[in-house]
């Protein structure tokens, strides 16, 4: 496989010096498509980029800056850390509970911690937030050139412009090379390109539920979801984030997350839940719902409060854009770079990455054994849920990582970097 992406779902868009914008409403105003961005900022810290970062599209975006966490003490080379990247609606609070800046608990949070499988006593753990995020990263809601939000005029992303990014913060940080990269989902593809594109860089590998290239049926999935937050007529062409509440594609954003969440169950775990109930109190049969449905509207409201509509859209399109073969032979081909210690999983009840992806992923990396199964009801989302299976894959993982130094005793200060804490 081997693709041309952009053109297929956005074209690179021009960053023109003027903007013309319909009325916008109060600089005030809080968007609602949904909420992601601005109030305190809880653990996170920020490096900002001080060039524009050079996008595949020949676009330089300026003013880039990366939300992260970490946890554990950074030794003094670097060469402990532990790169940790998050799905799509995820963000960088892997642990720690929900509080302000953070409005869900952290979604491994089993696994960070003293003597747990990223285990902090030795390890430096970092997290960070995808570029085109709305957790603190830069995206379509962050204020653009002119301090307005970028909107419409942010650009298309690719999953290897993201990386970019992230090559750009281990700078900062002062991380010559990772000694693991680990993700599940968006950021399993993210983990994969840091592999093939940033092999000197990445010493050891683990993808979990993620494909080499999006197949046909991921990008339909995707793009049925762009197609709903497109439709709301909140949407405005991508330019809501100023208008007044409720009057962005809140709706749009709902639908998109009730179709996604149902590819991330399995379908025997929603029968066995729900099977073909009525909500208790509504009659399907006089308007009401089925309680399948009060499951999906709950999914869908609980993700308006937190998460931005442009960055889902800008999110899904890289990701229906992600093929690692891409200009670089093919996948075989591409996947052949990756001379490094490497575990593949998938989740054996995933209809969105069926295991046979992580199979076939596994069979093309030079330093990966046979796929490993995380057995689970839940569908794709198991490789958030299992917890106690992917700890002993990190566990596996890193004991084949390059050993590390240990952590410095004292806080060790990262190279010199435009920081914003």
């Amino acid at each position: 496989m081997n693709r041309t992406p952009p053109q297929r779902t956005a074209p690179p868009r021009a960053l023109p010096h003027a903007r013309a914008r319909p009325p916008a409403a109060p600089r005030g105003a809080r968007p609602r498509g949904g909420g992601g961005g601005g109030g305190p900022p809880g653990r996170d810290r920020w490096a900002a980029i001080e060039d524009p970062l050079p996008l595949e599209s020949g676009i330089r975006l300026p003013g880039v800056r990366l939300a992260y966490e970490t946890w554990g003490q950074r030794a003094a080379d670097g060469s402990n850390a532990v790169l940790v990247l998050h799905a799509l609606t995820g963000d960088s609070h892997v642990a720690g509970p929900a509080g302000p800046g953070h409005p869900t608990p952290g979604w491994w949070d089993a696994l960070v911690g003293p003597g747990r499988a990223l285990d902090t006593d030795r390890w430096f753990v970092v997290a960070p937030n995808v570029l085109g995020g709305c957790r603190g990263s830069t995206g379509p809601s962050s204020p653009g050139p002119d301090g307005t939000p970028w909107g419409s005029l942010f650009p298309y992303l690719s999953v290897r412009d993201q990386v970019a990014a992230e090559a750009a913060l281990a700078d900062v940080l002062g991380v010559g090379r990772w000694a693991a990269v680990v993700g599940g989902s968006m950021g399993g593809m993210r983990a994969l390109e840091w592999a093939v594109s940033r092999p000197e860089r990445t010493g050891a590998l683990l993808v979990l539920a993620a494909p080499a290239a999006a197949s046909a049926d991921q990008i339909a999935w995707g793009s049925v979801q762009i197609g709903a937050i497109r439709s709301d007529p909140g949407w405005r062409g991508g330019d809501y984030h100023r208008a007044p509440p409720g009057e962005g594609p809140h709706r749009g954003l709902g639908q998109a997350r009730r179709i996604a969440h149902i590819t991330y169950r399995s379908a025997p775990e929603l029968d066995s839940r729900f099977g073909g109930e009525a909500q208790p109190g509504e009659e399907p049969a006089h308007g009401g719902r089925y309680r399948v449905e009060s499951y999906l509207d709950h999914h869908a409201e609980k993700l308006v409060r937190r998460f931005d509509a442009g960055s889902y859209v800008t999110l899904t399109e890289a990701m229906n854009g992600h093929d690692v073969g891409r200009d670089r032979g093919g996948i075989a081909r591409a996947l052949a770079r990756a001379e490094l210690p490497a575990l593949v999983a998938g989740v054996a009840s995933d209809r969105l990455y069926p295991l046979a992806q992580q199979e076939r992923l596994a069979e093309l990396l030079p330093g990966a054994d046979a796929a490993h199964t995380i057995t689970s009801p839940y569908g794709h989302d198991g490789f958030l849920i299992e917890t106690d299976q992917v700890g002993a894959l990190v566990r596996e993982l890193l004991a084949r990582a390059p050993q590390p130094h240990p952590p410095a005793p004292h806080p060790v200060t990262p190279s010199p970097s435009p920081f914003v804490t």
